[in-house]
């Protein structure tokens, strides 16, 4: 690793300063009315969801795990740094920063578009670097992009077709929808069934690592799944999850699907890995090294699964929302990618 050092320690320190966050705290007074002013423009992001998302970066952002996500390249100072323009998603909050914060690291500049529903959260996280670095790596637009040399993109299946059309011509990622699945044993303890419940129902599951799918064994007891989900009841609270629930139930009851309900979560069994807010599709298996075939056959479909059973690349209950540095979307080394230009 032989990296712009000034950006270690801008990364370092952010992370510091995420970690230590506090509302009632004068030094995030800008970051507080920062998070006001994304949950005005975005009603799926409540104060809590974005607070989480920030301690949770605070975390990942510590000294040990960026020395150990960088440990793994050779990345050089750019005599000609690339413009890299990035096309965010915004379902989530700061769904695009491990985006930006490859592009800083592999010593390049990021050309940004912002999703309409996060137009705030990125710029400050950016802005507190680019204080730290002394350098202007990031600039935001909402025009239409040009001149960039490579292009990072997120989206739906459809706009993935877009992306591939008007981008073909420049090195790219482009990213589709995937889903978390998880893999069932039967012997999950009740702890177990309740971080399930938190992969399922963070973010109010609008997030391609919420788990959306669930691989169950003959003679499993759904109940289970409903005690887990249980402690998150509360999602009914909030009007847009709820409004999505009545729709969603109604839409299942005019088609006289089979579902099961707990007055605010369905359990639909259903072999498509993509359910509806406020639903969970789940499908029984048998065998289990035929499910690592099924699972291998439509790898393509699938952001991440939780399991502990010998599943490749499976994470623990209720890790699905916490990524690591080194865990990259669509499986796709995106710095390797970002330093091969």
């Amino acid at each position: 690793m032989n990296v712009n050092s000034k950006r270690i320690r801008a990364l370092i320190k952010l992370g510091d300063h995420l970690r230590r966050f506090d509302t009632n705290h004068e030094n995030y007074s800008k970051l507080h009315f920062v998070i006001q002013k994304a949950m005005i423009y975005n009603r799926w992001f409540t104060e809590l969801s974005v607070e989480e998302t920030i301690k949770t970066w605070g975390i990942t952002l510590s000294e040990k795990e960026i020395e150990k996500w960088l440990s793994n390249y050779s990345i050089t100072k750019k005599n000609n740094p690339k413009t890299i323009a990035l096309i965010l998603a915004g379902n989530l909050p700061m769904v695009g920063f491990h985006d930006l914060i490859c592009v800083l690291m592999s010593g390049h500049n990021a050309l940004v578009k912002c999703a309409s529903k996060d137009l705030y959260l990125l710029p400050y996280m950016t802005q507190f670097l680019e204080q730290e670095t002394g350098e202007v790596n990031f600039s935001y637009t909402k025009e239409i992009l040009s001149d960039f040399d490579a292009v990072i993109a997120t989206g739906s299946n459809n706009a993935a077709r877009y992306f591939d059309h008007y981008f073909s011509n420049y090195p790219n990622i482009i990213r589709k929808n995937r889903n978390g699945i998880a893999v069932l044993s039967g012997k999950e303890t009740s702890e177990e069934f309740q971080l399930l419940g938190k992969d399922i129902l963070q973010y109010f599951g609008l997030g391609c690592r919420n788990v959306s799918k669930l691989y169950i064994p003959e003679g499993f007891n759904l109940d289970l799944i409903f005690g887990g989900l249980y402690p998150f009841k509360g999602v009914l609270e909030h009007a847009k999850y709820a409004n999505n629930y009545d729709y969603n139930k109604a839409v299942f009851l005019m088609s006289e699907f089979d579902f099961l309900e707990n007055g605010f979560f369905m359990l639909r069994n259903e072999p498509s890995f993509s359910a509806p807010i406020s639903c969970v599709h789940y499908e029984y298996y048998k065998n289990e090294n035929a499910l690592k075939k099924h699972l291998t056959e439509n790898k393509e479909a699938i952001q991440c699964t939780v399991s502990k059973l010998d599943i490749n690349d499976s994470i623990p209950f209720g890790e699905a929302q916490r990524p690591s540095l080194r865990d990259y979307a669509d499986k796709v080394d995106t710095l390797l990618f970002l330093e091969s230009l």
